[in-house]
């Protein structure tokens, strides 16, 4: 039995399941709950596989002074440098830059000898920070509406775009088909915002972990949109890059910041209706949208509302269901 299916048993042992069926009609609680535990037993498995423990040699560049760290292969990552340094660097680092080239996520183990330079938000050239941190809103923004709705109302997360700054909003698109003409109220923008907070506020890591295809189809087999998805993201190397927060799971090419914590003012502005093309299986999504500020970035009311304002309007990022993007009657009630 190859290890995803022991996997697999293993869970099912533990959950009393006995059949692969029951699995397509699990609530998106116990779906989560699910993806969570596979997660758990491949990152333990992996681990444990490292086998006899190599050093390798970290050069770090910044302040307060450069040093040479002596790490662990395989299994120390930058955030375990930061160890080494002070809390304000654990606390503050969102990016490491390998080899001034190479941009790695904090909790990735390091492979081998290379320079290594932490990269926070208030860089000289913050491009790629920030592109991390618009992603990672977009994670927590799909764990937020995952965990927002009660059973009754089935969640499955779509995708979402690559990050873009200057559309003024982060991005996740969901299909929610027991709900075909929502239209959220204000309350509900502040459930889900009130989400998103908790989450930031918990200052969960951001663990990145690279699994096999089989074991990636085998966790978002409750998911007919990421299942489909698949495939094509395993195409390269037969790898998918999962990252996870508390217990949510999606699938990124990232990368992604360090932790929750680093996002500090965040609001979920708008939910827009997108329709699906002539040929498109999936009739259509909802495109959640936000924005926020990293931690430690002031702004004030007036400025932030400015920001929330142009955060509601329909982000015209390429729909995923319809080819021709978005159409003008999505425009036209966007504004309305």
């Amino acid at each position: 039995m190859n290890h995803q299916l022991l996997l697999l048993s293993r869970l099912f042992r533990l959950n009393g399941t006995k059949t692969l069926p029951f699995i397509r009609s699990l609530t998106t609680a116990e779906a989560t709950e699910r993806r969570h535990h596979l997660f758990e037993l491949e990152e333990k498995r992996q681990m444990e596989n490292v086998g006899r423990i190599e050093k390798i040699e970290v050069q770090y560049k910044g302040n307060p002074e450069h040093c040479t760290l002596v790490m662990n292969k395989g299994i120390s990552t930058p955030y375990d440098c930061a160890k080494h340094l002070s809390e304000w660097h654990m606390d503050t680092s969102a990016l490491a830059l390998l080899d001034g080239a190479v941009y790695w996520d904090m909790h990735k183990p390091l492979t081998e000898n290379c320079t290594l330079e932490l990269q926070h938000f208030t860089i000289a050239e913050p491009q790629q920070v920030n592109k991390a941190f618009w992603r990672t809103c977009s994670l927590v923004l799909g764990a937020s509406v995952s965990m927002a709705f009660k059973d009754n109302v089935p969640v499955q997360l779509h995708s979402f775009p690559g990050p873009d700054i200057r559309s003024g909003s982060f991005i996740y698109d969901v299909d929610m088909p027991s709900l075909e003409n929502w239209q959220p109220t204000p309350q509900e923008l502040y459930t889900l915002s009130a989400e998103a907070v908790r989450l930031c506020q918990a200052k969960h890591p951001i663990r990145r972990l690279e699994v096999a295809e089989p074991l990636a189809a085998e966790m978002f087999v409750d998911n007919e949109h990421k299942a489909k998805q698949i495939p094509s993201i395993a195409k390269a190397n037969g790898k998918v890059t999962l990252y996870k927060i508390g217990k949510h799971v999606d699938i990124s090419k990232g990368p992604m910041i360090s932790h929750t914590g680093q996002i500090g003012r965040v609001t979920i502005t708008s939910v827009h209706k997108l329709t699906g093309g002539p040929d498109s299986d999936v009739k259509q999504l909802y495109r959640f949208q936000g924005v926020a500020l990293p931690t430690g970035i002031m702004l004030n009311h007036f400025a932030f509302s400015i920001l929330t304002e142009r955060a509601k309007k329909l982000n015209t990022a390429k729909s995923p269901i319809n080819p021709f993007g978005i159409t003008e009657q999505e425009r036209i009630t966007a504004k309305a």
